[in-house]
């Protein structure tokens, strides 16, 4: 028997926080500069999720560290201008907050972009704990920043469950012995997440409240 959730993990961009467009407009500018009509919305919707190292060492390894930094230097000039929570994220993070269960984000992203996303939820508070890019050797799928995760709130495996929009965050949930939830309005589609088998998806982020009451499916 399944035993009852305690434990939340949540991805941070695409998951809790509307980065898309922020994300494909940093993309497009970055690689429209140094490779002109090469790279259209389609192609660049795969670089969602992996590390900018990983995408970027793909795309041109000679320019790794230029690419990095003109993709982070806009991309932070205008964060706040193209991000924006997901509907009800803040409300149902603080109802299940309220509820007592454990807390925590894990996310790909560097924890200074994770906090300046934060700052435009109204989560203060919410969050037990961060695991950032900075926290670990690997990420996900990697179990490591799950396992992490898990270790700083002192919480049972098999009490928690990883929320996410990629595939990294489901198979990085499963490698790390943890249930798994995707959320439909990923940019990738929820057809896209059904192929990695997570134990639910979510329509709307309030969906969790009737999952850790044991009413999912």
């Amino acid at each position: 028997m399944t035993k009852k959730l305690t434990t939340l993990l949540f991805d941070f961009d695409g998951t809790l926080l509307d980065t898309n467009e922020l994300i494909f407009q940093t993309f497009e500018h970055v690689l429209g500069k140094h490779y002109p009509g090469k790279y259209g919305r389609e192609e660049i919707l795969h670089f969602n999720g992996p590390r900018l190292s990983e995408t970027f060492g793909l795309i041109d390894p000679e320019k790794v560290d230029v690419l990095i930094h003109e993709y982070r230097e806009w991309n932070i000039a205008n964060h706040d201008r193209l991000a924006f929570e997901f509907e009800g994220v803040s409300e149902t993070m603080r109802k299940l907050k309220d509820a007592g269960y454990k807390m925590g984000i894990v996310s790909t992203k560097r924890n200074d972009m994770i906090h300046k996303g934060l700052k435009l939820l109204d989560v203060e508070g919410v969050f037990d704990v961060v695991i950032g890019m900075d926290d670990v050797e690997k990420t996900k799928p990697d179990p490591e920043p799950v396992l992490l995760a898990l270790k700083r709130l002192d919480a049972d495996r098999e009490e928690a469950l990883m929320i996410g929009d990629n595939y990294h965050d489901i198979v990085g949930g499963q490698n790390a012995g943890v249930q798994t939830a995707a959320v439909a309005w990923s940019a990738k589609g929820e057809a896209f997440l059904q192929k990695y088998n997570p134990d639910y998806m979510l329509h709307h982020i309030s969906d969790l409240l009737a999952i850790v009451n044991g009413d999912g499916n």
